[in-house]
């Protein structure tokens, strides 16, 4: 079978930018489609509309085929659904009507602050239809009459998703979720899920049978959220230790953390220890959230989540515009993110819970950790073995590898080698795995 990481990660995401994404329809499940020809572990999950999921229910499912409007008198057309997706607006009804200019700008959506993108509107739980266009499209469109023509339909069907659970030597999970429901939008929409897929490929290769764990699922946005906890909350909050929930990891223009409500989580530790020393990071309180970790660390729920982001959701300017295409997500800004992630499951994997296995300073010059040539460090220098002599100071079980990062100012992938060289000469331990 064919790996995800065979291909750039930029490969899959403008593969997948066209298709029309939703809350349900063709376009989520071809996207699914897609992941789970990579991946037989992602299991599919169907839930049908009508159906009540916490406080909400299931939505008809949507589908759309075409729109656009036209001038009657020069039959020139606008809006087209199919040269951008985003032309509509999200849900609308069917229309096949005629109608003046004046009532028809009534339905049409701008920004006027960007006025030469199109934004991204929807019109999810209340029955309407519209068009989007820039601000300088609607100006520009001739007085007279127009054909409105909207070939959708919303019909009785489901809201679709996947999920995976690689199983480990414990119960205890790492979690992790993006979404799918918006359609031409890079890094709101793709970088996640790809990024996702991405760490899935890493832990199977990587770690075929882990010490952990790990849930993956992809789901559309707040309602694919609130179904997935409606089903599996009780399992969720008996195992899952730590989650991520990524969005908006496609860029390069910083380093997100959007905490969990109270900002004390392993999640918390894992990622912020992660982002140590990365350019232009940023650290947002649960009072900034607007992506699922709403629904995971809702009261009720709580789990030990935080979300990821580059530039994080609604901060960026081209953010829910045209604008979010592959000017602003490239293949580095996947490929680092990735690298965040694979540190924090590196150190999941390898020591979570250090624990030195001597009394007192271990002698590391004779095992070659230390040089056997003593001198003075200079004003500015750093000592060859200072992150290491740090590292075994801390070691004494009660301190998470990520909590040690933090401590010592040292961005987890190096503490992660430490623990490895560590491990490799019997100095550490793995306090959890040896109780």
């Amino acid at each position: 079978m064919k790996k995800f990481l065979d291909y750039d990660l930029i490969q899959h995401a403008k593969f997948l930018f066209p298709f029309c994404r939703s809350l349900t329809g063709e376009g989520v499940r071809s996207t699914l489609n897609y992941f789970e020809s990579f991946h037989k572990e992602l299991v599919r999950l169907r839930y049908p509309s009508g159906e009540k999921v916490c406080d909400w229910q299931i939505p008809l499912e949507w589908n759309i085929k075409d729109s656009y409007i036209q001038h009657i008198k020069t039959g020139n057309k606008y809006a087209e659904f199919k040269k951008s997706n985003l032309h509509i607006l999200g849900y609308s009804e069917p229309k096949n009507e005629q109608m003046g200019l004046k009532i028809l700008k009534k339905n049409i959506y701008t920004e006027p602050n960007q006025p030469d993108l199109i934004p991204y509107v929807t019109s999810y739980y209340e029955r309407n239809w519209g068009f989007c266009l820039s601000e300088n499209q609607k100006n520009n469109l001739p007085e007279g009459d127009y054909k409105v023509f909207i070939d959708s339909s919303l019909k009785k069907g489901f809201l679709d998703m996947s999920h995976a659970i690689l199983k480990g030597e414990k119960k205890e999970e790492l979690f992790f979720s993006s979404y799918i429901c918006h359609p031409s939008l890079a890094n709101n929409e793709l970088s996640g899920p790809i990024v996702l897929n991405a760490i899935l490929d890493y832990v199977k290769s990587k770690y075929p049978k882990p010490k952990f764990s790990y849930r993956f699922v992809i789901l559309p946005e707040t309602i694919g959220a609130l179904a997935y906890i409606s089903k599996f909350k009780q399992i969720l909050k008996k195992n899952v230790i730590a989650g991520i929930n990524l969005s908006c990891v496609g860029d390069d223009r910083a380093y997100s953390h959007v905490k969990s409500p109270y900002g004390d989580t392993l999640a918390d530790e894992a990622l912020s220890s992660a982002l140590i020393n990365l350019p232009n990071f940023k650290e947002y309180s649960f009072l900034e959230r607007g992506s699922d970790e709403r629904q995971y660390c809702a009261p009720g729920i709580r789990l030990p989540l935080c979300t990821f982001c580059r530039s994080k959701f609604g901060d960026y300017p081209e953010y829910h515009t045209s604008g979010d295409n592959f000017d602003v997500v490239t293949e580095s800004g996947l490929q680092g993110s990735l690298d965040v992630i694979k540190s924090i499951i590196d150190a999941f994997e390898i020591c979570l819970y250090p624990l030195t296995k001597v009394i007192g300073e271990p002698q590391l010059g004779k095992r070659g950790l230390y040089p056997n040539i003593s001198r003075k460090v200079n004003k500015g220098e750093k000592h060859p073995a200072k992150i290491r002599k740090d590292f075994l100071q801390y070691a004494d079980g009660s301190n998470s590898i990520f909590k040690i990062s933090k401590l010592i100012s040292v961005p987890l992938s190096l503490c992660v080698d430490e623990a490895k060289t560590l491990l490799s000469h019997d100095l550490i331990c793995d306090k959890k795995n040896e109780e």
